[in-house]
């Protein structure tokens, strides 16, 4: 009787604390404000050892043109399996495939145009540099390409093309064609007109 009077208690007295607890109000936060030292350094974060890291992979960089200038850039991924093969065997090195690219909205991409003819040269297809749109810095970029062919319909007229504009007008002249692909590669710059990485 005696155990069970004082499992009662116990009960009681755990209870009621928990209550009473429960009924105070939690302590303020308390905010320590330091001051700043105007000779300490404002970044602290220190640079990362990429010895210590040990073998850094390598991307091949392709060469393109935006604004008519040289620029770098690499492929990373793309939305179509032939085209990552293409890209791969161009580059000697892995392009992923994803499909979910083709399904990213025309408003979030940029374009790329790719020669099907013309002049030689290291375009994914043997013939000129890709040209590029909005790059780094201006409005329009996203690293997200839309696919476009140019195609000279006389190849013996063409001459290499740098910059946006000159393909347009290319096209309004009737001179070469632009043919939009459902296929969207993902292309970061690593230099651009004014920039780079």
């Amino acid at each position: 009787m005696f155990r069970s009077k004082l499992v009662s208690w116990t009960s009681l007295l755990i209870g009621a604390s928990l209550l009473l607890a429960a009924c105070v109000p939690a302590a303020t936060p308390t905010t320590v404000t330091m001051p700043m030292s105007t000779d300490m350094p404002q970044n602290t974060a220190m640079p990362m050892n990429m010895e210590a890291m040990g073998e850094t992979p390598i991307v091949p960089a392709g060469m393109a043109y935006a604004e008519g200038q040289e620029i770098r850039f690499i492929h990373t991924e793309v939305s179509d399996p032939d085209i990552a093969k293409v890209l791969s065997a161009m580059m000697n090195s892995p392009v992923l495939v994803v499909p979910s690219l083709a399904r990213v909205p025309d408003s979030a991409l940029a374009k790329v145009y790719v020669f099907s003819n013309g002049l030689k040269g290291m375009g994914p297809l043997g013939f000129q540099p890709d040209v590029f749109d909005n790059p780094p810095g201006t409005d329009g970029y996203t690293p997200l390409r839309a696919l476009h062919v140019v195609t000279w319909k006389d190849e013996t007229q063409a001459r290499e093309l740098k910059d946006v504009a000159a393909v347009l007008e290319a096209e309004q002249k009737g001179e070469v064609t632009i043919e939009r692909q459902p296929v969207v590669i993902n292309m970061p710059f690593i230099t651009w007109p004014g920039g780079q990485r």
